[in-house]
């Protein structure tokens, strides 16, 4: 039987989360024939919660330190590390979650062998996902496989402009309304010439549209390729979606991102894009914008969408005019800044000050859970 003290331990010494991920990972080690007394256990569970799940080499070493005994051994741990946390042996983990059911003898004591339950032990079923933990990882600590996966993940991201009223006018399932005069004759045909049932029309409703403006500068360089697959993934599921690249010009890419093919929308992209990893000129790529696409409609009424660090070459000053004008215009203005959930961020560059007063919402976008979020945050 699990002790209790033992267990309460082992509660407190970390978050839920990091607890039943370090229980799991000890169970399957010890399942490939690993000897992991309970006591290495609550030290790690320990050790996990300290250093978090975030960073891949803090989890690793977090393991390796409190687990292993033996050098001969730590081979053998790499591969069941590798396979369990994101399988970087063979591409990332199953993005379906799995059941364990571990099972306990005393504090001390091993567990059970694999499918072997006892009847009279507590049984702690835990459930995790590689998908899961790949949706909270920075994109700038992504590997190739794990990019490979976020792109089929990014698939099922779906994004579109909040609804607005539209001058069209479409059939009233109520009796308020403007009256349809035909449909109301047509009725009234059918009762000898006496409008007993009357028709109305009523507003529609429509999507605004989406305008994407992405920062492809040498310092967005480990965030520029994911929110690329995200622009596509946006201009292929709806057709009122723009998308612009923002270097030392603007470049429109919504053509080479209407491909339905990932890959080749994304090498199209790259190929339009000169100034692909170069310097940046928000806001005299603003001004550009705005003068030949933004004010002259394609921003009318729609969401705006600028992914940028902030840092910026030129005067703040541009940027603060050019976001006036866009604002006048634009329906809402969100910024999405990676380094936003860096812990401890201000926005001190000139180009990131400037540009607050005139935004609507500010929003992290280092992750695919950061662009769930931001996809909720245009369909307001």
């Amino acid at each position: 039987m699990l002790d209790p003290e033992a267990g309460a331990a082992v509660r407190s010494a970390a978050p839920a989360d990091a607890e039943r991920m370090a229980v799991a990972f000890v169970r399957v080690l010890r399942g490939t024939g690993f000897d992991v007394p309970i006591g290495a256990t609550v030290v790690f569970v320990r050790a996990l919660g300290a250093v978090g799940m975030r960073e891949r080499d803090g989890v690793y070493w977090a393991a390796r330190t409190t687990l292993v005994t033996r050098p001969d051994d730590v081979a053998r741990f790499d591969h069941v590390f590798a396979t369990f946390w994101l399988d970087s042996a063979g591409g990332v983990g199953a993005a379906e979650p799995e059941d364990l059911v571990l099972g306990f003898d005393g504090p001390d004591a091993g567990l059970p062998a694999a499918g072997v339950e006892r009847a009279d032990a507590p049984m702690w079923r835990v459930r995790y996902s590689a998908a899961e933990a790949l949706r909270h990882r920075d994109f700038a600590t992504y590997t190739p496989a794990e990019f490979a996966e976020a792109r089929r993940l990014t698939r099922d991201l779906r994004l579109a402009g909040a609804l607005r009223r539209s001058r069209r006018a479409q059939r009233s399932r109520h009796q308020r309304g403007r009256p349809d005069l035909r449909r109301t004759v047509r009725r009234a045909l059918r009762s000898g010439g006496e409008p007993v049932i009357r028709a109305f029309r009523e507003p529609s409703t429509r999507r605004r549209g989406v305008v994407l403006l992405l920062d492809v500068s040498g310092s967005m360089e480990p965030y520029a390729r994911a929110f690329l697959r995200f622009f596509q993934a946006a201009v292929v599921s709806r057709s009122r979606v723009e998308a612009f690249a923002l270097g030392t010009r603007v470049t429109r890419v919504t053509r080479e991102l209407s491909v339905r093919n990932p890959d080749a929308a994304l090498a199209g992209a790259a190929q339009r894009v000169a100034d692909w990893s170069g310097g940046t000129r928000l806001g005299e790529c603003l001004r550009e914008f705005n003068d030949q696409w933004g004010v002259r409609g394609m921003a009318r009424g729609a969401v705006v969408v600028i992914a940028s660090d902030g840092w910026d070459r030129g005067a703040p000053d541009v940027i603060a005019e050019q976001l006036a004008r866009l604002g006048r215009v634009a329906h809402r203005i969100v910024w999405v800044n990676p380094l936003k959930a860096s812990p401890g961020y201000a926005p001190l560059a000139r180009g990131m000050a400037a540009a607050l007063p005139y935004i609507d919402e500010f929003v992290e976008g280092h992750s695919l859970a950061a662009l769930e979020t931001l996809a909720d945050v245009i369909a307001v």
